[in-house]
């Protein structure tokens, strides 16, 4: 069995690789740190392949895609992405988009890339990471809860298609809340962790993958958040949230 992790070098990526490698299953991790995929290669126990990208970059995912090629994959995790800081009108396009290409578009192209693979062959799983701002409408953060709320709905949508075509290949969206990574040091915010650790986040959602859970929502206040914005009105969670957040940010 062979996984492709993107953001495999730090966090919730990195937890999984770990956990996957110690169950016997080869990898493709890719990431922009180098130093840290070489240490992971040589970490880990099973056959560790790394290729060091940006995913910034627009050519980068059909690059990780080109690499993929005639290597069997079972299992595609899009774990890379980062958030960003303050009020819309003053936060740097430059870094938005940044952003939105590792965040949307590239989690785009390697979903339909990986998925017309898997479909051919009716084998295969996809995991998409995003967030439990996925499923809110965040002010002061509103790039970054956009771009969450697409992979949700991407994924979710995408696994309805492949429900009625009776497909065996599954598709996953992971909402986690905060947990303790670099996301606060990049997106400079001060969110206090939950009490999940990254191992844990990780643990549980290769496992609800493999059971073929659409949404994965871990922990029982996360599960909590995600039913009580359901039932609150769209115009009245922001202003919830703009009061959360506004004391989130860097002092």
């Amino acid at each position: 069995m062979r996984a492709v992790i993107t953001g495999a070098t730090s966090g919730i990526g990195r937890d999984m690789a770990i956990l996957l490698a110690k169950n016997g299953w080869d990898l493709i991790l890719t990431g922009r740190n180098e130093k840290e995929l070489a240490f992971l290669k040589a970490k880990l126990p099973t056959k560790i392949e790394t290729i060091a990208l940006d995913l910034t970059e627009e050519n980068a995912p059909f690059q990780l895609y080109r690499f993929c090629q005639g290597k069997r994959v079972d299992l595609l995790v899009n774990n890379a992405g980062f958030g960003d800081y303050g009020p819309f009108c003053k936060s740097k396009l430059k870094k938005e988009l940044d952003m939105i290409s590792v965040n949307v578009c590239a989690v785009h192209v390697l979903t339909k890339l990986f998925l017309r693979d898997f479909r051919k062959r009716n084998h295969g799983q996809i995991l998409n990471v995003a967030s439990i701002a996925g499923l809110m409408t965040g002010p002061l953060m509103s790039t970054y809860y956009a771009s969450k709320n697409y992979v949700v709905r991407l994924s979710l949508a995408i696994a309805e298609e492949l429900r009625r075509e009776n497909s065996r290949v599954t598709i996953s969206v992971l909402c986690p809340g905060p947990v303790a990574t670099r996301f606060n040091e990049r997106a400079g915010a001060n969110f206090r962790p939950s009490h999940m650790k990254s191992c844990d986040v990780a643990r549980y959602a290769l496992e609800q993958t493999f059971a073929g859970k659409r949404l994965i929502i871990p922990g029982v206040m996360m599960k909590l958040s995600a039913a009580v914005t359901r039932l609150v009105p769209h115009t009245v969670l922001p202003v919830f949230l703009y009061e959360i957040q506004s004391r989130r940010g860097r002092k």
